[in-house]
């Protein structure tokens, strides 16, 4: 599974609670698209994950600032993410930085509001915000290899070689609020 957080706003530790939580500790990957805020809330975030790809967001320290980039581009599952705070970018922007980049996905924070569209050839992915969601929603996102499509259930490229993720906007309590696929 791949869990994708965003405005975590940790200072103290990830002080996530609930499903994010259990999200993060089963997580084979966590994508963090930034606002840990501190250096100790970025530590607690790798204790917690197996693997850790994040950015800063523009509420970072500059500790984290110094320890993380402020975009990256990762593949995993055979799907490959731009992640982006996206303080500085609007729709076209994330869309036009996905395809330079020849991103299936571009993971994206700052609005503290969960949102997932279609750009342009590519996925636009806001996880929300755990702490401070705007909208009254604490989320985050959970991805996994869709079954049934010829593509394996670790991850593998099908006949076809497509990868289909499968993902759901979680809440904090657990409940599905959307869900879409990559």
């Amino acid at each position: 599974m791949i869990t994708v957080l965003s405005d975590t706003h940790s200072r103290s530790g990830h002080e996530l609670a609930g499903r994010a939580e259990r999200a993060v500790e089963e997580a084979d990957v966590v994508v963090h698209a930034g606002d840990f805020v501190t250096g100790e809330a970025l530590d607690a975030f790798q204790a917690a994950s197996d693997t850790l790809y994040a950015v800063h967001g523009n509420n970072a320290t500059p500790e984290v600032r110094e320890r993380l980039p402020p975009e990256r581009t990762v593949e995993v599952a055979g799907v490959r993410f731009v992640v982006t705070h996206g303080d500085d970018r609007g729709a076209t922007g994330l869309s036009l930085l996905g395809r330079q980049q020849d991103a299936d996905v571009v993971v994206f924070g700052h609005s503290h509001r969960h949102a997932v569209s279609d750009g342009e050839d590519v996925l636009l992915l806001n996880p929300g915000s755990h702490a401070r969601p705007r909208g009254g929603v604490p989320t985050h996102a959970e991805l996994r290899p869709a079954e049934g499509d010829g593509t394996p259930a670790d991850g593998a490229t099908g006949g076809d070689g497509e990868v289909t993720l499968e993902g759901e906007i979680r809440h904090r309590d657990g409940s599905v609020v959307e869900t879409f696929e990559i």
